[in-house]
């Protein structure tokens, strides 16, 4: 008998190949979205580490972990220098702003101003109705079982960021 959700091909597959298949469609997502960042940033008048840095940051606020520049500096390996430039291009253009850190009065933390979020809400919500319709027929048990992977693929990545870190230092 065969799971919900799962074709007669899907069926078949040993664990080994589904991690294998997980894998390959994460790295095609990752290429994906790389190349509309790229657009995005082309559209918008920012460099592509702009977007970068604007993905981070976006990242973080809505994770409730709002950054700093140097947490930016570190997450992109790029000098203070380069980043306090990004940064104030970044403002200039209206993308963010600088507030004050809300547990720590001495810290600043960047997030997003309105007009950038307004800008990114008009060029990605397209790509939430994609989303959505691309969804549609999944059941929310689909779904659910879809946000666990994705998280256990996070918290994999982030340990190997660490394991990264540690060896260059």
């Amino acid at each position: 008998m065969m799971d919900a959700g799962m074709n007669a091909d899907e069926q078949t597959w040993t664990r080994a190949q589904l991690e294998l298949s997980i894998a390959a469609d994460v790295r095609r997502l990752s290429a994906e979205s790389d190349q509309i960042g790229r657009l995005f940033a082309a559209s918008h008048d920012v460099r592509p580490t702009d977007f970068r840095a604007l993905l981070h940051i976006y990242v973080a606020e809505t994770a409730g972990q709002p950054v700093t520049a140097g947490d930016l500096s570190h997450r992109m390996g790029l000098t203070g220098a380069a980043i306090t430039y990004m940064v104030d291009r970044l403002i200039d253009s209206g993308h963010i702003r600088r507030d004050s850190h809300p547990n720590d009065r001495r810290k600043v933390v960047l997030r997003y101003a309105e007009t950038g979020l307004d800008t990114a809400r008009a060029f990605f919500n397209p790509l939430g109705v994609h989303t959505h319709t691309a969804l549609s027929d999944l059941t929310d048990a689909d779904l659910a079982a879809a946000q666990r992977v994705l998280a256990a693929l996070v918290t994999a990545m982030r340990r190997f960021q660490v394991e990264l870190d540690v060896a260059e230092h």
